[in-house]
């Protein structure tokens, strides 16, 4: 009886103790998204990105100039202490406004460039190939970014739908009937024209033959509004689809599939990805949505990035996750875990798009008061496996905030002792 009693106690002793065992397992492990990130190490083969704007001048040039001493330097400085940081990605914006920083057949050189649309450097200067250049010298991808449709970028004092702002053999002005002028008082490129989606690859193709350039990168500037005026494009071009919205996106579509397959065609290392708006759709709206309430990528800007990704087009997404944990409306936390569930299990690698010009709030009660905001955000990726890596708004931001630059250099930091 005593031995039966041991026997029967051991037995149960022991099944008790490998549930136990097998709970702190698995309360060890962390799962596909864990929220606790406090001791989380940073991986060193992510991507640390940082975009340089060069429309209306926001990181580069700091001031439109002819002058390549000038331009050259200031770049150097961008690298110098974007290498210090920690950065191993810089997304330059090569054409943004259809007009280029770079030596082009199609396009003009930018007035952001050298305060003129036409006017070349002095001394036959190409800023995209000494960027590239200097950037390999220390290490650091160079991406070019660009947008596809935008023409003109007005500021408010700019006359609207202007196309004497062109140089003389501007797309545009050879072929105004390619263009729409939008009720915000500036020109685009119309998508839904096959000669439009043709100019843009070729764009694409041209650099990638020209420069020795890492990747073609675009941002999230599709249709700029649901208003905008190619009713008659549509019922010339549309038959066979339920409504202008599909048509609009799968015009969006065909150019991502287009861009993608040139990539691939042009280079054998060159990376295709875009930086879409956050939000692909609202579960309100879509079931497969995010559980969020604001602007979609889906419904307004006729960017099925969700498809885009499903489909392959893409080497790399970058959505723009713009909004603070627990935010009302577009939550960071829910949105990292729904773009980590969309892009798993496909070969499509996940970068977020992070708000560095949001950090330094001056009001205590903001969630962007100083950097801690950015840093619990960083620690979230760090606990999504899908994440591999983050890219930054924009340069300038680390340019004024000292506090900023130093958070981040300390956590990269980490990344390279590991």
């Amino acid at each position: 009886m005593v031995i039966f009693f041991m026997s029967k106690f051991t037995k149960s002793a022991i099944s008790i103790m490998l549930l136990l065992l097998v709970f702190l397992i698995i309360s060890l492990t962390p799962n596909d998204y864990a929220d606790d990130t406090t001791k989380i190490p940073p991986r060193i083969d992510d991507l640390r990105g940082v975009w340089v704007a060069t429309v209306l001048n926001i990181d580069y040039p700091d001031q439109p100039t002819v002058d390549a001493d000038m331009l050259k330097q200031e770049a150097l400085t961008i690298l110098d202490q974007a290498q210090q940081i920690g950065f191993n990605a810089i997304f330059l914006q090569v054409r943004p406004t259809s007009d280029t920083l770079y030596q082009s057949d199609m396009f003009p050189w930018s007035k952001y460039l050298t305060g003129q649309q036409g006017l070349p450097p002095d001394q036959g200067f190409d800023p995209l190939e000494f960027w590239v250049t200097e950037a390999h010298k220390r290490n650091i991808e160079l991406h070019a970014w660009l947008n596809p449709y935008r023409i003109t970028k007005n500021r408010p004092a700019d006359p609207r739908h202007s196309f004497d702002s062109l140089a003389a053999g501007h797309p545009a002005r050879l072929h105004p009937e390619w263009v729409v002028k939008h009720q915000d008082g500036n020109l685009y490129f119309n998508p839904g024209l096959p000669e439009v989606r043709e100019l843009i690859v070729n764009c694409a193709r041209e650099l990638l033959q020209n420069y020795d350039i890492d990747g073609i990168h675009l941002d999230d500037y599709f249709y700029p509004q649901a208003d905008f005026e190619d009713l008659d494009t549509f019922n010339r071009l549309g038959a066979g689809y339920d409504s202008i919205d599909d048509w609009r996106r799968d015009n969006v579509s065909s150019l991502v599939q287009e861009l993608a397959q040139a990539v691939r065609e042009t280079s054998e290392t060159a990376r295709f990805g875009i930086s879409p708006f956050g939000i692909w759709a609202n579960k309100s709206s879509n079931e497969l949505g995010s559980n969020t309430r604001g602007t979609e990528s889906l419904n307004d800007h006729y960017a099925d990035t969700r498809k885009w990704v499903k489909e392959g087009y893409l080497d790399y997404i970058v959505p723009q996750l713009y909004w603070h944990i627990d935010h009302q409306a577009a939550d960071y936390r829910q949105l990292l875990h729904w773009w980590a569930e969309t892009t798993s299990g496909t070969d499509v690698a996940l970068y977020i798009g992070q708000a560095a010009y949001k950090t330094g709030h001056d009001s205590p009660e903001s969630a962007w008061y100083g950097v801690q905001e950015l840093t619990e955000q960083l620690q979230l990726n760090q606990a999504t496996p899908q994440v591999r890596g983050s890219i930054f708004f924009s340069w300038q931001s680390f340019s004024n905030n000292p506090e900023l630059t130093e958070m981040l250099t300390e956590y990269y930091q980490e990344c390279q002792l590991r």
